[in-house]
């Protein structure tokens, strides 16, 4: 299926809507607007039970290190989860990508792009609603708990897209996690970054704002973690292309895809192994 991105509103605009208009929790506007791609990807892993939440796809095998997935606002993706077995696979530990949303359904594809301005409003509502990044912060977080008080010893996160937000967000003070990692990032925050108390990568696209992008690796550049962080810039790709928008019939795309699961691999081996 061909990648279409369709128009949304631009910053000025939006900041001139009528007060009907729901509050705009994400700026990103490749984010609202690049839709999911189709893909035939079989994964791997099974649904099952664990912790509080009664949905997380789980794939690999048993170690004493493990990582966490949040996914994006499309929820358990081919893609999504084709990425997560391949970690799973190179680091020889599973991966656990729970169902956020539950028990409400990710963000409707059906209307996603959003094409009217009640679609706009409503994908709004949806960010600071059921994927309210401080809410889901806190199922995160508890979730990284219950699996240290299963067992696991060393345990990374890595978020894509709105799950980046929640994912940096979760690795500050008192985290369950030892490292973490985002990829395509929306709401990318300096702020957030600064918090951090556990070494980071962070891999973006050219939908995700450049300037933020350098202050943070600066920063990463001078803190504790300074040889254990990573980062990249993926100045081909877009906004997605390593979740549920990656497109793997296109080469370029399947590169890219592949060089990053790579990076990851190589990132939580250094800090998780």
């Amino acid at each position: 299926m061909l990648r279409t991105i369709c128009r949304v509103l631009p910053r000025a605009s939006i900041s001139r809507t009528t007060a009907a208009m729901s509050t705009i929790h994400n700026t990103n506007q490749a984010c609202c607007s690049i839709p999911p791609v189709h893909s035939d990807y079989q994964p791997k892993g099974n649904i099952k039970s664990v912790g509080s939440f009664k949905r997380v796809y789980v794939t690999g095998s048993e170690n004493t290190s493990a990582l966490v997935c949040v996914y994006d606002i499309f929820g358990f993706f081919p893609q999504t989860q084709q990425g997560a077995d391949s970690l799973a696979s190179a680091l020889q530990t599973t991966v656990y990508m729970p169902d956020f949303f539950e028990p409400h359904r990710p963000y409707p594809i059906e209307r996603f792009p959003p094409k009217t301005q009640e679609d706009k409003d409503e994908l709004q509502k949806f960010f600071g609603s059921i994927a309210s990044p401080s809410e889901n912060t806190k199922k995160l977080v508890s979730f990284g708990h219950a699996l240290r008080s299963e067992g696991i010893q060393k345990l990374g996160v890595y978020g894509m897209c709105w799950g980046g937000k929640v994912a940096v967000v979760a690795s500050g003070e008192n985290t369950p996690f030892n490292a973490a990692a985002i990829v395509h990032p929306a709401m990318l925050s300096l702020d957030d970054s600064r918090k951090l108390n556990v070494p980071f990568a962070i891999y973006i696209s050219k939908d995700e704002p450049l300037d933020e992008y350098n202050k943070i690796v600066d920063m990463l550049s001078k803190n504790a973690f300074a040889d254990k962080n990573d980062h990249k810039n993926y100045p081909n790709m877009f906004h997605g292309w390593a979740a549920a928008r990656a497109d793997l019939t296109k080469e370029d795309n399947k590169k890219e895809f592949g060089d990053v699961y790579g990076r990851l691999a190589e990132f939580f081996r250094k800090n998780l192994v």
